[in-house]
């Protein structure tokens, strides 16, 4: 018997922390969760006052309704290659690890408050490291194809000096 999903409205701020990592039924569409979910990890900050508006409501119902609509996640097979598809932008980091056509995992993340300052080439680049960072444990010993909507980080192996930043 099919179970309805029921949630119910956040009334303290570890509570409005739970949807960050909601997925949708396509690569990148799912994306921007993080600019979503703005609105309640506002709330989640300790010099805010928790204060529950239609802003946070608004934002609380997309997310349900993302997560009530998620594809099937699969398991990785064997040491197939990986592929990563990786977007960002002044709201967020996004990314998609896929094998075999297959939805693995998907992550999203807030930019912190220095990484607002970075020019559209090292938030690309960040959203590549927020990848391979969190899925290394997939990706070690494996080959990797990283798909990324910005032409320039194509060419960032064929550069001569690199700045900290863009030092992986």
């Amino acid at each position: 018997m099919i179970q309805p999903l029921i949630v119910t409205t956040p009334r303290i701020p570890h509570a409005a922390q739970g949807g960050d990592n909601s997925e949708d039924n396509s690569v990148l569409t799912f994306s921007r969760v993080s600019k979503i979910a703005q609105a309640l990890t506002s709330l989640t900050h300790k010099e805010n006052k928790f204060e529950w508006g239609e802003k946070q409501e608004a934002s609380f119902s997309l997310l349900k309704q993302k997560l009530c609509i998620a594809p099937i996640l699969s398991l990785p097979e064997g040491s197939d290659d990986f592929v990563i598809y990786c977007d960002a932008s002044k709201q967020g980091l996004d990314c998609v690890l896929m094998q075999l056509q297959k939805v693995i995992a998907y992550a999203s993340q807030q930019l912190k408050v220095h990484e607002n300052n970075y020019n559209t080439h090292n938030l690309e680049l960040g959203a590549v490291v927020f990848a391979l960072e969190i899925w290394r444990h997939y990706l070690y010993g494996t080959k990797c194809t990283i798909f990324t909507d910005h032409k320039s980080l194509q060419h960032i192996s064929n550069q001569k000096e690199l700045n900290m930043r863009q030092r992986i």
